[in-house]
C-alpha cells in the first residue's frame, strides 16, 4: 500500500472513532435525567461529569486522533450510571412501550386449576 492509502485508512478510523466518541457523549448528556433522581450514589454521578470533562478537554492519555481512551472512560460511566439506577431502583429505559391489556380469562366452574 502506498502511503496515500495508509492516510485515507487512517482518516477513516479516526472519523468512525470520533462518531462513536460523540454518540457515547451525546448518551451520557441524555443520561442526566438519572442524576437528578435520589438514591444513585455521588461517586456514580462525579464519573459521570469527570467523563464527559475528560471527553472534551485537550489533555488525552492518548492523542486525539485515537478516541479509544475516550470511549472507555465514557463506556465506564454509562454502565456505572445505569448499574447504580437500577440498584437504587431507577427505571433507566428510555422508551416505553404502550401494552395492550390482556384479554380477559374466562373461568368456568368446573375448570381445575
Amino acid at each position: 500500500m502506498d502511503t496515500t492509502a495508509w492516510l485515507v485508512l487512517g482518516a477513516v478510523a479516526a472519523l468512525i472513532m470520533l462518531a462513536l466518541a460523540v454518540v457515547l457523549l451525546v448518551r451520557v448528556l441524555r443520561a442526566r435525567k438519572l442524576l437528578a433522581d435520589a438514591g444513585i450514589p455521588l461517586r456514580s454521578k462525579a464519573l459521570v461529569w469527570a467523563s464527559v470533562i475528560y471527553t472534551v478537554s485537550p489533555v488525552d492519555l492518548l492523542p486525539d486522533p485515537v478516541y479509544l481512551d475516550d470511549i472507555g472512560f465514557l463506556l465506564v460511566a454509562l454502565r456505572s450510571l445505569h448499574s447504580a439506577a437500577a440498584a437504587a431502583g431507577v427505571r433507566t429505559g428510555t422508551r416505553t412501550r404502550a401494552r395492550t391489556p390482556a384479554a380477559p380469562v374466562e373461568r368456568r366452574p368446573d375448570a381445575v386449576g
